[in-house]
């Protein structure tokens, strides 16, 4: 069942009356699958948001864990990236050469940092070389389309008797962002750069470069954030 924004809003009221209640399954997945059986949501695999025009995330109040928000390779690659792992890689822990580095605004051992400029980021070598460079106007619209609008619920977690129980208590609706926005939050390293690709030998096997934020973080992302 799919549910509109406003009908979401006034199952969550009732949600938050009820306080605590027991996750409905361990492990980390348990909070977004407990949130969708109070919402009566059925789980299932299909690609379409749960909420009309609206992803919804389930977020411990105290969790900092990183998160994917989309992958983005399109044309973007200034040398040819077996070429970049050949030269800038290192062994994997399957013993392949391979590029698997989160980038920060400082040089890594390989040499390697994140430049961002007003309309570009970049992964840069200390050399000058550019490796590979997205223009941030695109990455906007990649993730415009990736996540349109978020409904952002927050929950205090409690264990009891080794089960976990969790208080809903916060949903925001967060959406629209900007080039610019996004420039800032890579300067303040709010969003993280994950190169993912290795020497397959005639070629580079690239899983994709991810682009991360902290669950935390994400209203930071977004220009407009409400309270529903």
């Amino acid at each position: 069942m799919r549910l509109s924004i406003e009908s979401f809003s006034e199952k969550f009221r009732k949600i938050k009356e009820m306080g605590f209640v027991p996750s409905q399954r361990k492990g980390p997945t348990g909070i977004g699958y407990t949130l969708e059986t109070l919402l009566g949501i059925d789980e299932n695999n299909d690609a379409s948001p749960d909420i009309v025009g609206a992803e919804l995330k389930a977020h411990r109040a105290n969790s900092k864990n990183l998160i994917t928000l989309f992958t983005f390779n399109n044309k973007a690659w200034k040398i040819p990236p077996l070429e970049a792992v050949k030269r800038y890689g290192s062994l994997d822990r399957d013993g392949r050469q391979g590029l698997y580095y989160t980038m920060s605004l400082k040089p890594n051992s390989a040499g390697l940092f994140l430049d961002v400029q007003k309309d570009t980021i970049a992964v840069r070598h200390i050399s000058g070389t550019v490796v590979v460079e997205w223009i941030l106007e695109l990455l906007a619209k990649r993730f415009i389309q990736k996540i349109p609008s978020l409904i952002f619920v927050t929950a205090f977690t409690e264990l009891r008797d080794g089960i976990e129980y969790f208080h809903f208590q916060r949903a925001q609706l967060m959406k629209d962002t900007t080039s610019e926005l996004l420039c800032n939050q890579f300067k303040s390293e709010n969003i993280l750069v994950d190169l993912r690709l290795h020497d397959k030998g005639t070629m580079a096997r690239n899983h994709g470069t991810g682009f991360r934020t902290y669950e935390n973080r994400l209203p930071q992302l977004f220009r407009l954030v409400l309270d529903i």
